[in-house]
């Protein structure tokens, strides 16, 4: 199984079109060490040449056009793609937009959960999707999947499973009684790829709030987790006074702290552990920084555009 990460950062990317701060300032100077980043999405395959996508980000066509694998053959018909199929983690605007570059007449399938599938329904703008072009499957929670394209199966598999998230943004019920804003299992879910049967197993959950020890179990024993590394410290945002909200607002659980990410996945094996979802305002992206140097000393990995893996 081939694994490209094609976006690494949170909505917004890096740098943000209307972020000033210093991290993102670096970027545009071209600082040494210093990566542009897009918006959250990764491609698998288990062939090398049919491909399904994980989240389509508003920066699809870009991360399209720099990934040769995902180009039109240069020996096939008018107009075609090597992407297959689409599966959704959530229906947040950074993971759902990019399905609306996708709408010129090819073929392909998108896998989500009920409850995204319901709010992708709920929106006439991607009814430019048209349904006898571009099916629409219900990954079922706790269930196992193999992925198909309009062609046929494409040997990888998911396993969806729900974990500790938050409703969409633009879905929030700022009157919700339980003060979760409306969330339900389903808005955000975790996948287990697989590829052919093969035992080796790759987590991607680019949204997670918290790590239950249910979701430690699940983990063990991976060849690879990408996990959400998107806020360092919880207050991050508020504290670089670019925002208000904390990660825990957000539905995104900080990678440091006792609370966080490095403490409630130390000790589990899994073989390679990556950050992706990071946001423009997080630390680890400054090379040589303290927030850095702790994560890569801690084991985990630090996710970038074009990042390939493979089982």
């Amino acid at each position: 199984m081939k694994i490209r990460v094609l976006g690494s950062a949170a909505g917004g990317g890096f740098p943000q079109w209307n972020c000033n701060a210093p991290l993102s300032r670096a970027v545009r100077e071209q600082r040494p060490g210093f990566l542009a980043r897009t918006q959250s999405s990764v491609a698998a395959s288990a062939d090398g040449t049919s491909w399904a996508i994980f989240n389509a980000s508003p920066d699809i066509r870009q991360q399209i056009a720099a990934t040769p694998d995902l180009n039109p053959r240069p020996d096939g018909p008018l107009r075609h793609s090597p992407i297959k199929a689409v599966v959704l983690t959530n229906a947040d605007v950074d993971h759902i937009a990019g399905l609306l570059s996708l709408r010129e007449g090819t073929p392909f399938v998108i896998y989500a959960s009920e409850r995204v599938l319901a709010t992708l329904a709920a929106n006439s703008v991607f009814n430019v999707l048209t349904p006898a072009v571009v099916e629409r499957r219900v990954l079922p929670l706790d269930g196992v999947t193999d992925l198909e394209g309009p062609d046929g199966p494409l040997g990888l598999s998911v396993e969806t499973f729900p974990v500790p998230g938050k409703v969409a943004l633009f879905l929030e019920d700022e009157g919700a009684a339980d003060g979760r804003f409306g969330s339900a299992p389903g808005d955000t879910i975790g996948l287990a790829l697989r590829s052919g049967g093969a035992p080796q197993t790759i987590f991607y959950i680019p949204g997670c709030a918290a790590v239950p020890d249910a979701l430690k179990a699940r983990l063990a024993g991976a060849a690879c987790l990408l996990f959400d590394g998107t806020v360092y410290t919880d207050t991050e945002m508020p504290d670089a006074g670019v925002g208000s909200k904390t990660g825990t607002r957000m539905g995104h659980m900080a990678i440091s702290g006792p609370a966080g990410s490095l403490a409630a996945l130390a000790g589990i094996d899994v073989g390679r552990k990556i950050y992706v979802h990071i946001n423009n305002t997080n630390p680890i992206l400054m090379p040589g920084s303290a927030a850095e140097r702790a994560v890569t000393a801690s084991g985990w990995e630090i996710g970038y555009d074009g990042m390939e893996l493979e089982l």
